[in-house]
């Protein structure tokens, strides 16, 4: 009589890490972001007029144009010019135009069209250190047009403040946040069309929600407490008052909102990316 032995059981292989885990960052990152760089400097006036001309229009029309009509606001317990009103508002507003512009087309393309980032990770540089270097990079683009932009109000003679050496930093990091957010979107498109989405459902309603071209008391109760916790509300918030030579009202607040918001969006978006490229 013969005997048959259970076969033993099969082992399952180890599972794959959580697209969900800590980023996994190093220097490594400096080399995507030189490339970038590099590449880019061949485009340079180009993109820089590309993308401070869309504000410098919107600075010159409503700032003179409007400004002759509206006149002089109260802000801050401060009367001020229209213009010096508009003109703290729509610099963070260029931040994350520009920040977004360049995390969302410009990315996509390196990420999708050209196969940049395939190419990239065959060297020893891992996916997290791609999308480190893409969301800094953004951010600089932000940073260089905002510069540039400031340049010409203090030309216009819109604003003198000192304090406005504390806005460029701040800048900067709302560069940072916005870049953040549209990696986030970069992960999920199919194609460019996709990005008409977050432009027209997320960024228009927050131009016109965080007191950039109005006061927000304007606002209904209900869309202000709404318009309290929006990325560009903050930044504003914390940029504007440095234009009045003025230090921000609850500045940690603001600067909370912008960190968390940053922080939790570059782990999405990396996590998302993960996903993509089943990393």
């Amino acid at each position: 009589m013969s005997t048959t032995v259970p076969s033993a059981p099969a082992t399952a292989g180890p599972h794959p890490p959580s697209v969900w885990r800590a980023p996994s960052l190093s220097t490594r990152w400096w080399p995507v972001f030189l490339r970038n760089l590099l590449v880019w400097r061949k485009l340079a006036i180009p993109s820089l007029v590309g993308n401070i001309a869309e504000p410098l229009m919107w600075l010159v029309a409503f700032g003179y144009g409007m400004g002759a009509l509206v006149g002089q606001l109260h802000v801050g317990g401060q009367t001020v010019p229209y213009i010096l009103f508009l003109a703290s508002g729509s610099i963070c507003m260029s931040a994350m135009n520009a920040a977004s512009f360049e995390a969302l087309y410009s990315a996509f393309s390196r990420m999708h069209v050209q196969k940049t980032w395939d190419g990239i990770m065959n060297a020893p540089i891992s996916l997290d250190d791609v999308v480190l270097a893409e969301m800094l990079w953004a951010a600089f683009k932000a940073l260089f047009t905002v510069t540039a932009i400031l340049g010409v109000m203090l030309a216009l003679g819109i604003s003198h403040s000192p304090k406005l050496l504390v806005a460029w930093p701040v800048l900067l990091f709302v560069g940072i946040m916005f870049s953040s957010i549209a990696l986030i979107f970069n992960a999920l498109a199919k194609g460019y069309d996709f990005f008409t989405y977050y432009f027209t459902l997320v960024l228009t309603p927050m131009m016109f929600l965080s007191g950039v071209f109005f006061p927000r008391e304007q606002l209904p109760p209900i869309v202000r407490a709404i318009s309290d916790w929006l990325p560009l509300t903050n930044a504003v918030e914390l940029v504007r008052p440095l234009f009045m030579d003025q230090w921000p009202d609850n500045a940690l607040r603001h600067a909370l909102v912008l960190v968390v918001t940053t922080v939790v969006a570059f782990w999405v978006a990396l996590a998302l990316t993960r996903k993509r490229f089943k990393a």
